[in-house]
């Protein structure tokens, strides 16, 4: 049994498809979660990991955890090494951590991490950098005035298809051979949100504007569903990119035997969220 917590994400429902998909038996769990949001046979339990005790009973039979924290848990002061203890009473010994590539880099705290990787259990660490999917924030605008808003227009950053996330992380929760390593995760180029922007009017076959967001502007906007370190961390890279940060990967090919989807690939599979 495979336990996948933040089941109903970008990353956790591909991640369930996966799974199952190679017959695993899957355990998800989310905040808000009922038997429409899993794969038929996937049982489903709510949980807040910002209250760890509640995790506890969708850990019955299970060896490995998939383990992602939000920015409301950290919100919420939650403690991933209680977190931890929960799953190390409930017999879990194998872990999975979606964390950031702005960990390697210095942009984010080692700290989501170090109560893993100080612990005894079997661990492999997953640092994407930014998703795909962060423009759905922006779908409604699309929808209604055929416009994207962003900050930094002409920044190239390699960002990742959620669903690649997922498949390694199906490898990793999975198959020997990737305890104790950590996966810096992109996609196969840099792309700038000018760009995202043109991917996505190709994909539409219609028009799409383009408009520069202040930093000012974007974190007023951020704001609204993440924590304040979080939201000056994230527009630092997205403004002011490390080397690091820049950098395309090798680590999704070397583990999936492929190249990391496109941007443009992943407009196209979720087109219907912007028409």
């Amino acid at each position: 049994m495979i336990v996948v917590t933040g089941a109903t994400g970008n990353v956790g429902r591909p991640l369930m498809r996966a799974l199952t998909a190679a017959g695993e038996q899957v355990t998800a769990v989310s905040r808000r979660i009922s038997a429409q949001d899993v794969p038929t046979g996937v049982r489903h339990h709510q949980a807040d990991l910002a209250k760890p005790e509640s995790l506890a009973p969708a850990l019955d039979n299970a060896e490995a955890l998939f383990l992602l924290t939000s920015g409301d848990f950290v919100a919420a002061g939650g403690s991933v090494s209680d977190v931890l203890d929960v799953a190390r009473a409930g017999g879990i010994r194998r872990v999975v951590l979606l964390s950031s590539q702005g960990v390697a880099t210095g942009s984010h705290p080692s700290t989501l991490e170090e109560p893993l990787t100080q612990s005894d259990l079997e661990w492999t660490l997953l640092r994407p950098g930014g998703f795909d999917s962060n423009t759905l924030q922006g779908a409604e605008m699309v929808r209604a005035q055929r416009m994207v808003a962003a900050p930094f227009g002409d920044v190239a950053l390699p960002t990742i298809d959620p669903a690649d996330i997922a498949e390694v992380a199906a490898v990793a929760l999975r198959e020997p051979g990737h305890v104790g390593k950590a996966y810096e995760l992109t996609g196969p180029e840099p792309i700038s949100p000018r760009q995202q922007t043109a991917a996505i009017a190709d994909a539409l076959g219609e028009p799409v504007r383009f408009v520069e967001q202040s930093r000012a502007e974007a974190r007023a906007q951020m704001l609204q569903f993440m924590p304040e370190p979080i939201v000056e961390a994230t527009l630092d890279i997205l403004g002011n990119p490390k080397p690091g940060e820049q950098r395309v990967s090798p680590d999704v090919e070397r583990i999936l035997g492929r190249p990391p989807r496109t941007f443009a690939e992943w407009a196209t599979r979720n087109i219907a969220a912007f028409k």
